[in-house]
This record gives C-alpha cells, structure tokens and sequence, in this order.
C-alpha cells in the first residue's frame, strides 16, 4: 500500500521511455539441430519468458549460464549447455548517454526474476515449447525485447491452442497463476469428482458461531442489566443475639417495657386512654388520676400488657391534687414490676427515656434529657371549682411525651422509675379527633417518683393519701412577687386557721412569703407547689415581708385529707 502518493495509473517500469539507444539486431534462434546433430528436428528452442516487474534494487545477480548440451532419450546429445560465463556491462556508458540511466528507469535488465518451471500440458492442449537460451550480452549491447505479458483479463481463462507466433511460443503464460497453467477439474474420460463437504462444512461453522454470538450477547446483556440470571439478592448484614448495652436507649427499654401497660377507660359516656406501670407482683398499677377519672364509679377499666395480655382491673385509690391513682389486677401471673429511683438524686442533662402509648400507640419509647427540676406547674381545673387542679413541683423533660403518654414511667439510665409522665406544655389549643389535644413541642413534665410513691402508698394502704398545709388561706388574685396571705378565709372566718402550723409560727394576714427553704417563690401556685413536695411533719424555713420589713420563721408541716 501507498501511503501520500497519488494513486493513478502508472507504466510498468519495462515500458517507461528510457535513453534513445542504438538498437541490436535480435540474436537469430537456432533449432537444436544446429547446435546438435542428430536431434530431432522439431525441437525448438522457446526464448526466455517476460520478466515479472523489478525486484527492489540490491546487488547484481551472479553469473548467467548459458545452457549447454543435454542428453537426449538414446544418450545422444540434446540442447546445446554453454559454461558459466561472467556477463557483460549491461549497459555501455558510451552508447547510454546517462550514466544514471539505470534499471529499472532504462531498459529490463537482470532484476527480472527466472521463469517458473515448466510442467508438462494437461490433454487437449497444445504443446508448451522449450524456453530458448539467452544469447550472452555483449559490451554495449542492450537485452533483447522481450514478448509482452498476457493481460490480466485473460489469467485464470481456460487454455485454447496458440493461434499465432506469441501464443504458439508462451502457450498463454500467466506469470502470477501457478506453474503449468489452469488445470482441468475433470479429464476426458474421467467421471466428475465429488463435491468437497469443506464449504458446507464452513457455512455450518459460521451459522453456529453467530447463533453463539447471538445468544451470548443476549445473556451477556441481561446479566448486565439484572446482575445475574437468577433471582435477585441484595447484600445484607448477618444477624445478631439482639444484646444491646444495659445504658443504651434498647437496653433500657428492654428492661423496662415488659413493666408498663397500656389503659383503656370508659364510663359515663366518656372514654380514654393512658399508661401506667407495674408496682408489685400483687398487681397493683400506679397512673394519673386524669387517666382512671371518666371511669367515675362504675366505669370499666381495661389494661394491656406490652406482651399483648389484657385483664380487667379495679380502682384502689385516686388524689386530684397530685393527679395520681393506682388501679389492680387480679389473677395475672409473671408481673414486672419496674424498680424506683430517687428523684432527689436527679441532675439537670441526665439522659431519660419515656414509655407510654401516645395517640394508643402502645409500648411507644422515646429518649431525651432532664431540662429542669422543681418546675411548679398546674394542671386540671376543668370543673371550675378548684377542686381537680393538681399542683406539681415537677420534673422537666425533652422527651417527647404526647397524649397518651400520662402515667406512664419516665426512667434514667438504670431503667428506674424517676417520674409519672403527667402533663405537656402546647404551642397551642389544637383541635380535631384528639379532643383538641395538641402534640409534644418538647415540654414534658413528670411528677417526682418520691412524691409519687409516698402518695401510692397511701392510696394503697389507706385508700386516700394526705396533703402538707401550713394552715393558711392564699390570696390567689394577688399580682405582688410573692404568695400573700388573704385577709379572710372563704367562709369569712380568719384567713390564718387557729392552732394551725402558721398560727404556731407567728404569720399573720396580709403577710407576703417570698422564700421557702432559701428558693424565691413569685406567686400562690407556686408556694402550694413548694409545700406538696414535702410531707406532712417536714419542717419548712419561710422568708415573709410585713410592713415592709423582712422576717424569716420556721415551722412544722401539718397534714389534711386529699380529695379523691
């Protein structure tokens, strides 16, 4: 292949015009009987054949052999052999002209590669002379004009018998086809040979390696696009023995979730649902009172365990004023009861988590911290009288604690109970199928479990539990920092009670108390909360304003009835 020549028709080197050169008489060809008597008289000698385009120049060629006598078929001697001879100049500078006129731009010379070996004619065809020997080159003398090639329409043509003096010399000589020329499939006579099974051998051969390719590419491609040609199967971490570290959120609740069940309450038209848990294996459950209330005294009370047992249960006890109430269940084998923490050890960022059923989504658990203690909050009032508001010295939790959450258990890291989930601070009213009850915003409040269990243990034993007084009456519209001392009790009588713990201590009406134990207290509600959170008999040191002057007294806490 070429490669940035132009690609036209071009002239065989041995046709280009070379230097105008003196031609030579062609040397006359002599039969063998000249040169051999007694050789048979239509032996000729052929001349040489046309000589193939030039081999790449290199180096000139050995000696040329003129050919000599050789022996006939009765021993006489044949065709004439001459001895190697040491040929001439092929060209004479002199005559040429150029002295770079050189094969292959002059004339054929000796790079004309030796004809091929002649065979003998297959039948039918005409009779392939002996090639002729070169005449020697003399000094100055130029190569004989050679006879021109067959065209290549005529290679691969059957042979025909020679018509004229080139043919009848070269019998149809195709330099490029193989020695001898085309040969017949079948000779006279012969019956025609069988077909080669070699082809259809091939086409067999090609149609099943496209079948093969076809179908490889098809699963080749499916495999690409499902990833195998089977069913699918994702990766997947291996399972584990379920074990989890006792302080981390799954190992608290699973400690503490077999004790906590779910409360479904009805009567007197209304219903509810809450959360409580397990205090003893007697059967006895601590809640809210708010939870048990519209069950009022002949409403049913149903409860839930976190394994799925349901039992029926019996009120023991309820107090509105700390909003709580311990119900029972009877004939329930493999309680849980959940251990108690002591509030008072609480620190504010210890972690918590809160179990419960928000919106009756049962065994619910969330985590969060302690954001505050000793929050003084009210809850209830519904009846307008007083008599349901609960006031709580509580503890103040993130954890998202939601409707249905009340009574349950809020525990820290040892999964101990350290306070009754009760009450949540909403953005808003809300409204819609909840009763108007609006989600968690992230102020939850939890009543102390010390204050809790003094009260369940009251409400067990004696079926109500009692209140701390001091023995006075508030002035609960008073706009002052401070909780003051009424003027007059309700009923118009002395607003400090006789023989009460206050009396004792010397307050008078229309002191302000500003401190209880050293803490500030800013309004009534605030001093009722400071007081519930202790018991009765607890000694109390009370900061009071009168006249303007400040005064610091100490006395004993009494008790009074709780109302159920």
């Amino acid at each position: 292949m070429e490669h940035g020549k132009p690609t036209g028709a071009k002239a065989k080197w041995w046709s280009r015009p070379g230097a105008e050169h003196t031609p030579h008489p062609e040397p006359e060809r002599t039969t063998a009987a000249e040169h051999t008597p007694g050789a048979a008289p239509d032996q000729e000698s052929v001349p040489e054949p046309p000589a193939p385009p030039a081999a790449p120049p290199g180096p000139p060629p050995g000696p040329m052999e003129s050919r000599g006598a050789v022996p006939g078929p009765s021993g006489e001697p044949g065709s004439v052999r001459t001895e190697p001879s040491v040929p001439p100049p092929l060209h004479d500078p002199g005559d040429l002209g150029d002295p770079d006129d050189t094969p292959p731009y002059g004339g054929p010379g000796p790079w004309a590669p030796a004809p091929p070996v002649q065979r003998p004619a297959p039948a039918g065809t005409a009779p392939v002379p002996p090639v002729p020997p070169i005449p020697p080159q003399h000094p100055g003398q130029q190569p004989s004009a050679l006879p021109p090639y067959p065209q290549p329409e005529e290679q691969g043509r059957p042979q025909e018998a020679p018509t004229g003096p080139q043919t009848a010399q070269w019998g149809r000589y195709d330099p490029w086809g193989s020695p001898g020329g085309v040969e017949p499939l079948t000779h006279p006579g012969e019956p025609p040979r069988a077909k080669s099974r070699r082809g259809a051998l091939l086409v067999g051969a090609l149609l099943l390696a496209l079948v093969a390719g076809g179908v490889g590419g098809g699963i080749g491609s499916y495999v690409e696009r499902n990833g195998g040609i089977d069913r699918v199967e994702l990766d997947q971490a291996p399972g584990d023995s379920g074990g989890r570290a006792p302080d981390s959120v799954a190992g608290i609740a699973a400690r503490a979730l077999p004790g906590v069940v779910t409360l479904h309450v009805s009567g007197g038209g209304e219903q509810g649902t809450g959360t409580g848990f397990v205090l003893d294996r007697r059967g006895h459950i601590l809640t809210n009172n708010h939870v048990v209330d519209p069950a009022g005294s002949n409403g049913g009370i149903s409860v839930t365990f976190s394994g799925g047992e349901t039992a029926r249960a019996t009120l023991v006890g309820k107090d509105s004023g700390y909003d709580l109430a311990v119900v029972k269940v009877s004939g329930v084998s493999g309680l849980t009861p959940l251990p108690l923490g002591n509030s008072e050890n609480v620190r504010v960022g210890d972690p918590v988590v809160a179990i419960g059923a928000p919106f009756d989504l049962q065994n619910t658990v969330t985590s969060g911290i302690i954001s505050a203690k000793e929050r003084p909050i009210t809850a209830g009032g519904e009846k307008g009288d007083g008599s349901d508001v609960s006031y709580v010295d509580a503890l103040q939790t993130d954890a998202p604690i939601n409707p249905g959450n009340s009574g349950g258990p809020l525990v820290d890291a040892k999964a101990r109970v350290i306070g009754i989930n009760s009450a949540i601070r909403a953005a808003d009213t809300g409204s819609g199928d909840e009763g108007g009850q609006s989600g968690s915003i992230g102020l939850g409040f939890a009543i102390p479990i010390n204050q809790g269990k003094r009260v369940a243990e009251e409400l067990i034993n004696d079926g109500r539990a009692t209140h701390p007084v001091i023995g006075v009456s508030l002035d609960m519209k008073y706009e002052g920092d401070g909780a003051r001392v009424g003027d007059e009790g309700k009923d118009g009588s002395s607003s400090v009670t006789p023989d009460g713990p206050s009396a004792k201590a010397g307050i008078r009406p229309g002191d302000v108390i500003t401190e209880v134990d050293g803490r500030r207290v800013h309004s009534g509600e605030e001093l009722i909360v400071k007081i519930r959170a202790h018991r009765p008999g607890d000694r109390l040191e009370l900061t009071l304003l009168r006249s303007g002057k400040e005064r610091t007294i100490t006395l004993t806490l009494g008790a009074a009835s709780g109302k159920d």
